[in-house]
């Protein structure tokens, strides 16, 4: 397997959690293999009326703490091992928050960009209904990820909710507000992102964060969000980058300028108030925090001993390879781990849950105060496990995250 194959790396992990806490290889083998996995033909007539078949994923990493939680993604990356990892990060980041949750993913084969609207919300209801059979509010609740946002979870609830007869808000998280969905959802993974920034920026001993410097790789879904936030703390986020390329600005980018140019021209290149910047070179800059908020695997064992930034913060989910995490390790980096720094997702989406089983909904203060208190809780938790445990904060994370998923089967026990 390459470096690159990201389920493969969040086996490494395990393996590494392993060491930590000695359990066997039994449990290893239960913890490392998904309980469910579906693959699915997505067949969807285009708008010229041809038919294209699209090949669709659903996996359920574990359910020992309850239903299975996660992401839908439409992106050509998508595949098999990629479900697998993303669903396995998802159990250990539920039960790291402390959520009554297990892990699963989802995702299709194909870019969204070269399909229109209308083709969408086709694949989106067709493979709905190729996995009916395996989701619901007390079986596997599905969210926005890449690729996928507010609309593509209306139409999800929707051709769901034809299917059992009834409206069943709580099936997904991540609806439109008016549909059932939380307010602060839409901004709470970068809102979280930010955080995690800003305590690690402390730990690191960057007491003044006005004079932080940041660099954020994506400026999307969960980039642009955290970079607001940065920039409204005083921060100064020198570069950012997207599919299309990269811009610095030594004295600071005005991130909600780049926003509207963003909005008007789809990219952050040829932006104004930027300069260029070679896209590789993001991650590598001389700033006090590098935030990769976009795909997996692009700190890699070829460069991370060119990373300089005192604090990585893991926006994106598995950004940084195990042969990169030792090399910074040796480097004194800090580096808060995806199922920390990207979970105010699915903390907010749980709130998000309870608000749709309960028909009663909560102000954005409550939702925000809520989601402070609780990340920085789990932040001071992993903390203090590594400094007990001489580890980094991912192994400390992942620790936790791990004992308590296995505490839990291990309660509930062995049927039959």
């Amino acid at each position: 397997m390459s470096e690159a194959n990201p389920f493969e790396n969040a086996k490494k992990q395990l393996r590494e959690v392993q060491k930590i806490l000695g359990f066997s290889e039994e449990d290893y083998e239960l913890l490392a293999t998904p309980r469910r996995e579906v693959s699915v033909a997505v067949p969807v007539r285009r708008d010229d009326g041809s038919v294209k078949v699209l090949r669709g994923y659903r996996v359920q990493h574990n359910w020992s703490r309850g239903p299975g939680k996660g992401g839908i993604r439409y992106a050509k990356s998508v595949d098999l091992d990629e479900v697998r990892a993303l669903s396995m990060l998802m159990t250990w980041k539920c039960a790291l928050l402390n959520l009554p949750y297990g892990g699963a993913k989802g995702g299709i084969a194909f870019d969204p960009a070269e399909y229109s609207k209308a083709e969408i919300e086709r694949i989106t209801r067709r493979y709905v209904s190729e996995i009916l059979p395996v989701i619901g509010p007390e079986i596997d609740v599905p969210a926005p990820d890449m690729g996928t946002d507010g609309q593509t979870m209306a139409w999800f609830m929707d051709t769901y909710s034809q299917a059992v007869g009834y409206t069943a808000p709580g099936v997904v998280t991540g609806k439109p507000v008016s549909l059932g969905g939380s307010l602060g959802r839409a901004e709470s993974t970068s809102l979280g992102v930010f955080l995690m920034t800003k305590a690690a920026l402390e730990r690191a001993g960057v007491s003044d964060l006005t004079q932080a410097t940041v660099a954020v790789q994506g400026f999307g879904k969960v980039g642009r969000d955290a970079a607001v936030f940065m920039h409204d703390a005083g921060m100064k986020v020198l570069a950012v980058s997207d599919v299309f390329g990269a811009i610095y600005n030594e004295a600071g980018i005005d991130v909600k300028a780049l926003g509207e140019y963003v909005e008007s021209t789809g990219k952050v290149v040829d932006f104004p108030g930027a300069e260029p910047l070679d896209a590789d070179q993001l991650v590598l800059l001389d700033v006090d925090a590098v935030v990769p908020a976009a795909v997996e695997s692009v700190i890699t064992g070829a460069n991370a001993s060119e990373v300089k930034a005192k604090v990585i913060v893991e926006g994106a989910n598995g950004p940084t390879t195990p042969e990169a995490d030792a090399i910074l390790k040796e480097k004194g980096v800090i580096i808060v781990p995806d199922i920390l720094a990207n979970s105010g997702g699915v903390l907010v989406s749980y709130y998000e849950w309870v608000q749709s089983r309960d028909n009663f909904f909560w102000d954005l203060e409550r939702v925000r105060t809520a989601q402070e208190k609780s990340m920085m809780a789990v932040w001071d938790d992993v903390v203090a496990f590594a400094d007990k445990h001489e580890v980094t904060l991912r192994e400390a994370a992942w620790a936790m995250a791990v004992e308590r998923v296995l505490d839990a089967h291990k309660m509930r026990g062995l049927y039959p």
